[in-house]
């Protein structure tokens, strides 16, 4: 019996070797067979061990090897039953997993599907936005081109009358307001600047040359552009069509130096000063190849390079450009015209940069003289020289003859709105000195507006007129005389509000308008206009 259950060991742990070398389906195959042959042996020893039982004594330990025999086959089987048992486990636990498996691939193949159509609507989204920008970018071009209409016949009109002869010209070529005021001697560090107001662009680049129709659309759109500091759009439509004009008309055309010169005025808004004259000096090349050197467009090229080289501190290289823009016009519009005495102006301007304060006193005089003997002495540009001139005899120390202009430029004010001065009737400086005088007799002094109402005196030279006010009032107080500045000084403050809530007042000049909206001061040391 002892050899039966030795070889059955043998027999046993041989099997177990070679299971370990199956598959799962092998060892549950062989661990089956393995309980059943022990399910057999487990009878055939209990029927053993029950004829042993019915015999004597002395077979008893026989009986009790039997039933040893019986116990480990009772655990082969438990053993067989376990395996057999975790055979069935792993079974469903493998076939869980495959369905996992195939949940997960699904799950993949869904998500990569939902992101494809995600980046999909994203990018239908993207051109929806763009396309809706771009609706409403044409949407506003279609308005603007509506608005501007009315310049298409403005330039028409001007057109009309320079066909009509030189002598007739009206054309204005301002200088640009680069320069600083006098009422703020720290603004002569400060590069900051404005965009340039719209009608002043367009005389800076049409002067002395008509715009041609191919041209005035585009030409009005990136001067509206350019006035109210969109210079991400301006600086594109000028470099596309300075680029379609090149390939129509060449190079040197004077419609490529008209759309250089506009470019130029918008680089120089941004302070790209290097950028701008390089485009200046070309425009100039070109037209005097094409227009001849002594042309008004000439003119006007020049001015605006010596507007930039001022603007840059380059005041000795500014000053003969300067001049030579006003040999030009000399010799095409005469001596007397008002254009050279704009000219005089703003020569005057640069020589008071660089401190020539005699040549200075005589480009005002001759300037002041011009526009009272053409334009008569009630024209604005006669007030506005007067306070370029007495700023350039502050400088020099000559009060007396500053404070002279200016009470020139208020009385003629004064006389203009209300009429004769007599001794009830007297001009603001005149009160504002009564005032000084009795400051002491009479401690409340009575309201301005009881003198005359000049807070809302000044109409279409308002700003000039509120200049000379501030001035006036500065010197007075630099002189001590404290009750009179704060008289001029008050009635400025309230000439200045005043004029910008009456909705009734004589229609002003486009510039001036402009100038009122963007918060720039006309004051008496700006460039004239």
């Amino acid at each position: 019996m002892s050899k039966t259950l030795n070889a059955y060991r043998i027999k046993k742990i041989e099997s177990l070797g070679r299971m370990t070398a199956m598959t799962q389906e092998e060892m549950v195959a062989g661990a089956r067979t393995v309980a059943a042959g022990l399910e057999a042996l487990r009878a055939e020893h209990t029927q053993l061990l029950a004829g042993l039982a019915a015999n004597t004594d002395h077979e008893h330990e026989k009986a009790s090897l039997v039933r040893k025999s019986i116990d480990a086959i009772e655990l082969g089987l438990g053993e067989a039953q376990v395996m057999m048992t975790l055979a069935s486990h792993l079974q469903l636990v493998e076939a869980e997993k495959q369905k996992l498996r195939t949940q997960v691939r699904r799950l993949c193949q869904e998500n990569a599907w939902l992101r494809d159509e995600l980046a999909a609507a994203q990018q239908r989204l993207q051109a929806s936005e763009q396309r809706v920008a771009q609706l409403e970018e044409e949407n506003k071009h279609l308005d603007f081109m509506a608005s501007i209409r009315k310049y298409d016949s403005d330039v028409t009109e001007e057109s009309e009358n320079n066909r009509g002869g030189q002598s007739e010209n009206k054309r204005d070529d301002p200088m640009v307001d680069l320069f600083p005021d006098d009422d703020h001697e720290d603004n002569r560090t400060n590069k900051s600047m404005s965009p340039t107001p719209q009608s002043q662009f367009a005389q800076q680049v049409n002067a002395g040359y008509e715009i041609p129709a191919r041209l005035r659309t585009l030409h009005n759109l990136v001067i509206q552009y350019a006035s109210q500091g969109r210079y991400e759009v301006a600086v594109p439509l000028c470099k596309q069509a300075l680029e379609d004009l090149e390939k129509t008309s060449g190079h040197d055309h004077p419609d490529v130096a008209t759309m250089l010169n506009i470019l130029a005025l918008v680089y120089r808004d941004q302070n790209k000063y290097k950028e701008a004259a390089n485009l200046l000096n070309d425009a100039l090349s070109i037209r005097e190849k094409t227009l001849g050197e002594n042309h008004p467009a000439v003119a006007a090229t020049l001015n605006n390079l010596a507007v930039l080289y001022g603007k840059r501190g380059k005041y000795r290289e500014a000053e003969p450009l300067c001049k030579r823009a006003l040999c030009i016009r000399e010799a095409v519009l005469g001596r007397d015209h008002p254009d050279v005495a704009k000219q005089l102006n703003n020569l005057a301007l640069l020589c008071q940069n660089q401190n020539k304060y005699e040549e200075v006193e005589q480009y005002y005089q001759r300037a002041l003289e011009i526009y009272e003997t053409k334009l008569g002495p009630d024209d604005p540009n006669v007030a506005k020289t007067k306070n370029n001139l007495a700023s350039c005899y502050l400088k020099q120390g000559k009060y007396k003859e500053a404070e002279t202009l200016y009470k020139q430029v208020l009385t003629r004010a004064h006389e203009r709105e209300f009429g004769t001065i007599d001794g009830d009737n007297k001009p603001i400086w005149q009160v504002a000195e009564e005032r000084e005088e009795n400051k002491h007799l009479q401690k409340e002094n009575a309201p301005y507006g009881e003198y005359g109402g000049w807070h809302k005196a000044a109409k279409v030279d308002s700003p000039t007129v509120t200049t000379t006010l501030k001035n006036l009032g500065a010197l007075y107080r630099r002189q001590g005389k404290y009750e009179a500045a704060e008289t001029l000084e008050d009635c400025a403050l309230r000439s200045r509000k005043e004029g910008s809530n009456q909705a009734s007042e004589p229609r002003m000049n486009l510039k001036s308008k402009l100038f009122n909206a963007l918060g720039i001061n006309t004051g008496s040391n700006a460039p004239h206009q």
